[in-house]
C-alpha cells in the first residue's frame, strides 16, 4: 500500500462515518452555538419545592416570582464544601432559552465564589443596584452576582441569562422570606 492508498482508505471511511452520523441525528451543525429546547427540559414546581426545604435550613427561603414565561427546571438543597453550612439553588430557563441559576445560602461570600467557580479566581466589576440592594458583579466563566440579606443570608446569580434576566431573579429575589 502507497500513502495514496491510505489517504483514499481514511476519506472513505470519514464520509462513511459523517453520513452514518448525518443520518441518525447523533450529530448537528450549529453555528450560533449550542441551543436548548425547553419542551424537552424537566419543569418543577419552584415555590412547592422551595417552601418544602425552608425548615431543613437556617435561613430564610426566599421565593422568586420569575414570569410565567420563565420554566423552573430543578430545585436542590445541599451543604456547601467543608463550611457546613447551606444552600439552596434553583434553575429557570427563559423564554429565550438562558438558564439562570440562584443559590441561596448562609456561607460566606468567598466560599459560594469558590463553589459557583471550582476555585477559579473572579473579579468584581462593579456593583447594581436592584430594588435598592446592592449586588456585586463578578467576571467569570458566566457572569456572577452576589448580594447580602439580612441574618447573614447571601444570595449568588450565575448562569447564560442576560443582564435584564439577572436583574428579574434579583428583584423577585427580594421578596419577603417564607
Amino acid at each position: 500500500m502507497t500513502m495514496r492508498d491510505i489517504l483514499v482508505a481514511i476519506g472513505v471511511l470519514v464520509a462513511v462515518i459523517l453520513t452514518v452520523a448525518g443520518l441518525s441525528g447523533a450529530c448537528s451543525f450549529a453555528p450560533g452555538g449550542p441551543t436548548v429546547d425547553a419542551s424537552r427540559l424537566p419543569v418543577v414546581d419552584a415555590p412547592a419545592e422551595l417552601r418544602a426545604l425552608a425548615p431543613a435550613v437556617p435561613f430564610g427561603i426566599r421565593i422568586p416570582a420569575v414570569p410565567p414565561t420563565w420554566r423552573a427546571n430543578s430545585v436542590d438543597q445541599d451543604r456547601v464544601a467543608e463550611s457546613g453550612a447551606r444552600a439552596v439553588r434553583t434553575g429557570y430557563v427563559t423564554p429565550g432559552g438562558r438558564y439562570v441559576r440562584l443559590l441561596q445560602s448562609d456561607a460566606t461570600e468567598p466560599v459560594l465564589l469558590a463553589v459557583e467557580t471550582g476555585a477559579r479566581p473572579v473579579t468584581a466589576k462593579g456593583v447594581e443596584d436592584v430594588g435598592g440592594q446592592a449586588w456585586v458583579v463578578y467576571d467569570g466563566r458566566e457572569p456572577i452576582w452576589t448580594t447580602e440579606l439580612a441574618a447573614g443570608t447571601r444570595m449568588l446569580i450565575t448562569g447564560s441569562g442576560t443582564d435584564d434576566d439577572f436583574r428579574t431573579v434579583a428583584a423577585t429575589a427580594l421578596l419577603p422570606p417564607v
